[in-house]
């Protein structure tokens, strides 16, 4: 009897055994077909940001930042250098939440970094130097830069060569603050293709240097997923306006930015599917006509569609 009973026991235990493992194998291969099949994408815009000067109420800096948190916004981007109270914008950060991921060098246009006058281009250099420590105070990871202008006095090479020259400068203050400078495209005659751009980028051979891309800037001459393919992992943030070629083609070259997002000839839902393949995930901020309380909620409004496209 016990000799059955130990054969009647060891037969049941090895059946749960097996089945056991069955379901384990099922499971096993269940979460292998689904790594097959690929898990679904992070979303590539979740943050919703705009620069500080599009804020046209007339109010405190606490009452600021409570407004954009209001209306449904993630960070606000300041200007750096700039005369803002440092201590009135970090306590307006803690209370409401809002946060600070990024600086916009303030100097970049005026003192540009290619400039024929090496003590203009020493300035600039050390407001972009006073913009990484501020943006690191702030609690933010970027300053945008544009890295230089090409005009009837300075020549595409000079721009090029200048420019990089400067901006090796200032690495060791990026490894120092931890804040990378991410070069913006704009209306500045100079890094005009995607493959040039990333080229740039690659030619410092250092981490702390990327692209802040600007997805409407480029619809002048070129096609956002272009360049979104081509700068891929350099893509460090986004800033967004939409572009009209009929306004453009109508009114005028600079009316082409007159026009809401979503109606506009930027196609929305092509730029997210581009810079979900290339796994971009973060900030995108609004660069466009600001305004009071309506208009900025507006703008939100419209954000959302452009997220979700």
């Amino acid at each position: 009897m016990q000799r059955r009973d130990f054969l009647k026991n060891t037969a049941m235990a090895a059946s749960a055994v097996a089945v056991g493992s069955s379901v384990l194998a099922g499971t096993e291969a269940t979460a292998a077909m689904s790594a097959a099949a690929g898990s679904p994408a992070a979303r590539p815009m979740v943050k919703k940001s705009l620069k500080w000067g599009m804020v046209k109420e007339d109010l405190s800096i606490m009452d600021k930042f409570k407004l954009l948190k209001d209306l449904g916004y993630d960070g606000v981007e300041l200007d750096s250098p700039d005369k803002l109270d440092m201590k009135e914008v970090l306590a307006a950060r803690d209370k409401t939440g809002l946060e600070l991921p990024g600086t916009v060098n303030s100097m970049h246009w005026k003192l540009p970094l290619s400039d024929p006058d090496p003590k203009k281009r020493e300035e600039c250099v050390k407001s972009i130097e006073k913009a990484l420590y501020d943006t690191k105070q702030y609690g933010g990871t970027t300053v945008l830069v544009v890295p230089g202008v090409v005009n009837a006095n300075v020549t595409y090479a000079e721009a090029y060569e200048r420019s990089q020259a400067e901006i090796r400068k200032l690495l060791p203050v990026c490894e120092k603050t931890g804040v990378k400078i991410a070069f913006e495209n704009v209306w500045n005659q100079f890094l005009l293709s995607p493959l040039e751009a990333a080229r740039y980028v690659d030619e410092f051979k250092h981490p702390m240097v990327g692209w802040y891309f600007d997805v409407g800037n480029v619809l002048r001459y070129s096609w956002p997923v272009s360049w979104i393919e081509a700068l891929n992992k350099r893509i460090l943030k986004l800033d967004l306006k939409e572009y009209s070629f009929k306004k453009q083609n109508d009114l005028g070259l600079w009316k082409g930015f007159d026009v809401e997002f979503m109606e506009g000839d930027c196609n929305w839902a092509e730029v997210n599917k581009a810079l979900q393949k290339v796994g971009y995930s973060g900030w995108a901020s609004a660069e466009v006509s600001g305004g009071d309380r309506k208009r900025l909620l507006t703008i939100r409004e419209k954000m959302d569609l452009v997220f979700n496209a």
